[in-house]
């Protein structure tokens, strides 16, 4: 299914972890995906916009300013747009409750899916230790991450001119050290730990880049991914069923009705096609 040729609806989407100014960002993906979908809710989950990137050095080429006038577009023409800012944003949370451009920010918010469940929508990097205790080596790992990004696009570039679709290098790494998969289960336990306490029937986060949908123990986690690895976002369907999608190429080769081929590669700016990681209902008796 070729995303061009189909424009998908959703009664709501969350992305997250875009880092539009660094060169990590897939932003031609992400406009690919905003031009592809309509929705009458779309929260914007923190790390929108990378400021520790911005402030080290400018960049910000023409495709990030086109997905800022793409959001801007979509609230204006009556898309309710919420802004919950992250850690690489923070310089946004000065501006809580207030609106700009028809779009709302909030430190954080419930939303009430169509099937009747709430989810408390925030960032997550009040959960993270790191960020929280240790910021000097949360601009390390930043860093190191930021480094490991470009390898990522060196790869698949070369594995594009092969033919062989998108793999994340840096999300195969993360999954493959001990200590980041202990991390991941610690904060997804931790963000369900919080839903809990404050009696919601499930959370909907970013910031560790990993993309989830599952079950803690009678509490619905979400992750709605992020844009520089994964390209992946979370969208609710008008019966409440929430769905992961990541947004790329299936494979190399495959072309579309017009013989023109879609490619996973991440340094392309090729449109991407939707890819369904799985539906995700009513989780709690």
């Amino acid at each position: 299914m070729d995303a061009r040729t189909v424009t998908h609806k959703y009664r709501s989407i969350w992305i997250s972890d875009i880092h539009l100014g660094t060169p990590g960002c897939k932003a031609n993906f992400l406009l690919d995906f905003l031009r592809s979908t309509k929705s009458d809710n779309l929260y914007l989950v923190g790390d929108i916009i990378d400021g520790w990137s911005l402030r080290q050095g400018w960049y910000w080429p023409q495709e990030h300013n086109d997905v800022i006038q793409k959001l801007l577009r979509k609230a204006r023409q009556g898309t309710r747009v919420v802004f919950i800012p992250g850690n690489h944003d923070e310089f946004a949370r000065h501006y809580v409750d207030l609106e700009f451009g028809s779009i709302k920010v909030l430190h954080e918010t419930i939303h009430k899916t169509a099937d009747g469940r709430e989810f408390l929508v925030l960032h997550g990097d009040e959960f993270d230790v790191v960020v929280k205790y240790a910021r000097w080596l949360a601009y390390l790992g930043d860093w190191s991450y930021g480094l490991c990004l470009k390898l990522n696009d060196v790869l698949n570039a070369a594995r594009a001119r092969l033919g062989y679709p998108y793999w994340s290098l840096s999300a195969y790494l993360k999954l493959k050290v001990k200590n980041a998969v202990k991390f991941i289960a610690d904060f997804e336990n931790a963000l369900a730990d919080v839903a809990r306490d404050r009696k919601v029937d499930g959370i909907i986060c970013g910031h560790i880049h990993h993309p989830e949908i599952r079950d803690i123990n009678g509490v619905t986690y979400c992750n709605d991914g992020d844009w520089v690895e994964s390209c992946s976002a979370l969208v609710e369907h008008f019966d409440g069923h929430l769905e992961l999608i990541h947004w790329m190429g299936a494979a190399a080769s495959l072309s579309d009705s017009q013989g023109n081929k879609t490619c996973d590669s991440s340094s392309l700016p090729m449109p991407g096609i939707l890819k369904s990681m799985g539906l995700f209902g009513r989780s709690r008796t």
